[in-house]
Formats: C-alpha cells, structure tokens, sequence
C-alpha cells in the first residue's frame, strides 16, 4: 500500500469515526430536542406542522404553584446533597489513597455499588429502612437517599484526581514541619479543588434529576421530577416540555462547568510539563 493511499484510508476511518459519533449524539439527543421545540408550539399535542411560536407553556409554568414548590424542594435537597456527598467523597477517596489496609478492595466495591443497583430496589429498600426509623415521607428522607446514590459519583471523581498527585508531597510537607492537617489544608485540599468542585456540580446534577428513589420516599415533599411525573398520570400537558427543558438546561450547566473544571485543570497540568521539559 502506497502512503497516498495509507493517508486516504487514515482519513475514510477519521471521518467514519466522527459520523459514528454525530449518529450516537443526535440519536441520544434527538427526544431531547423535540421536547425543547415542542415547548414552543402553540398546538397542545405535539405534531408536525408546528403550530405557531408562543411561551404560554413557560408562563404557565412559571405561575403554577405546585411547580414552584417542587422546584424549591429539588434546589434545597440538590444543594444539601451535593455538600454532604461531596464531603464523604473526598473521605472515601482520601482513605483509598492514603491507606493500605486488609479488605481495602471490599471497601472500594462497597463504596462504589450503590449506583449499580436497580433505581426501583434502592427505592424500595430506602422506603423500607426510613420508614422503620420513622424518616420516610419527608425532605431528610430524600437527602438521605441521594446522598446513597450521589457519594460514590464524588468519590470517583476525587479519587482520579488524588491518583495524579506526586505520593511524595504529603512526606514533604511532613518533613518540612506542617501537621497533617496543614498538610491537608495546604496541599492535599488546593491540589484536589478542581475535583471537588467537580463532584459538586455532578452530585448536584444526579440528584437534580433523580426520580425513582425520591418518587419512593419523598411523601408530600416532591422533588421537581416526581412532580413532573404526576403530571404525566393526570393528562398529557405541554407543560412537561417547558419544565423538562428547564431540568435539561440546568442539570447540563452543571455538567459542563463540572467537565470544565476538571479538564481545564488538567490542561494546565499538562502545559506546564511540557514548559519544564
């Protein structure tokens, strides 16, 4: 084979490569996209020809009640979520990284199972625990359960970004005379911010838009999707698309301000290397 035709047959893989990738994307977001321009028609029920543009939808959303009120419990149990789960991530990642211990394995498999269980088991078995210590049916009930399904997200995140750090600065410091908790404030914490804010905006972000355990044990206190999804057994409204746009919107916001810290960060790490070579 000639390098002309190397180069073409390099460039027909390229090229298929990125239209597999375009398919993938427009495949998952196409429903996506739908929903958005459908928040706009004016028709009730969404069919081709679009019927004129309006934002009716959106101030009918914007004056119900009810979707203010899930709305307020989303933000209060995402934020309060994503602290606390943030927090015991980086515990979890710190021992991981830290400490050799017997069974470290098992605590890692443990650590990070919860998001591999069946959403409608989790529920059922929060349900069934919460209930038993009288805590089901409230808005701790549903912290509680995303915090379950949130901290192994920040614990993924935070423990990549401590398998980068050089195992050789925390004795440093140590040498140098900080305390562990220097050595913490100072070195461990700095090093590991991009990360954790990171794992903020994701555990923020998942439990924003986690349903099936909040539909489980939230009672009266719905999240916005619950709501959402009661709205969707009472009738067919086009107000689903104006607030699943706005879930969309918002949970990808923080996606990529998550996407952007981490990999902005390690840009500049990379950069910065190279200089010094």
């Amino acid at each position: 084979m000639s390098g002309s035709e190397h180069i073409n047959r390099n460039r027909a893989v390229d090229w298929g490569l990125k239209l597999y990738v375009l398919l993938a994307y427009a495949f998952v977001f196409a429903p996506i996209a739908a929903s958005f321009v459908f928040s706009f028609n004016s028709d009730r029920f969404p069919s081709i020809p679009l019927g004129d543009f309006t934002l009716d939808w959106y101030h009918a959303v914007a004056s119900d009640p009810l979707v203010w009120e899930g709305l307020r419990n989303t933000l209060t149990v995402g934020v309060i979520v994503g602290v606390i789960s943030t927090a015991l991530g980086f515990g979890a990642a710190y021992t991981d990284y830290r400490y050799k211990f017997f069974g470290k394995q098992v605590y890692l498999a443990l650590a990070l199972l919860p998001p591999t269980i069946p959403v409608i088991i989790l529920g059922l078995a929060m349900l069934a625990y919460l209930s038993r210590i009288d805590l089901s049916g409230n808005a701790l009930s549903v912290i509680i359960s995303h915090v379950v399904v949130c901290a192994p997200f920040a614990m993924a995140v935070i423990r990549l970004r401590l398998n980068q750090m050089d195992p050789a600065l925390e004795p440093a410091a140590w040498n140098l005379g900080a305390s562990e908790w220097q050595t913490m404030r100072h070195v461990i914490l700095p090093f590991c911010k991009p990360a954790v804010f990171g794992a903020l905006f994701i555990t923020m972000a998942v439990s924003f838009d986690e349903f099936a355990v909040a539909w489980f044990v939230s009672g009266l206190n719905e999240t916005l999707p619950v709501k959402v999804l009661g709205f969707l057994q009472g009738q067919v409204s086009p107000r689903i698309n104006a607030i699943g746009t706005f879930v969309f919107v918002t949970s990808m916001t923080l996606v990529i301000l998550a996407q952007l810290l981490l990999t902005g960060r390690g840009a500049k790490a990379r950069l910065a290397a190279a200089g010094q070579e």
